[in-house]
């Protein structure tokens, strides 16, 4: 039994991790490329920095909303089923 709840909260981890990675990749990437620019150009404007973050991030949310749903029906489907082996 606790071996189950290990493994269920292990997959969970998993899942949060998978579904927050493609933003969090285009978040960071898009900051290295707005950092290398701003000190190449020395230009030190703070909205420069958050702007191209936040439109490329919801550009990949709203890109990758199909996958994620997918995913996210699958891990709930797969713990519902799980339900009954924990009521024993």
């Amino acid at each position: 039994m606790e071996a189950k709840l290990v493994s269920l909260g292990v997959e969970t981890f998993k899942i949060a991790l998978l579904l927050a990675l493609p933003g969090l990749l285009v978040g960071m990437l898009l900051g290295l490329a707005v950092s290398i620019f701003q000190a190449t150009t020395q230009i030190n404007e703070m909205t420069l920095s958050f702007i191209p973050k936040i439109i490329g991030v919801v550009i990949v949310i709203i890109l990758t909303m199909p996958w994620m749903l997918n995913e996210m029906i699958d891990f709930s489907t797969e713990v519902i089923n799980l339900i009954p082996s924990f009521v024993e």
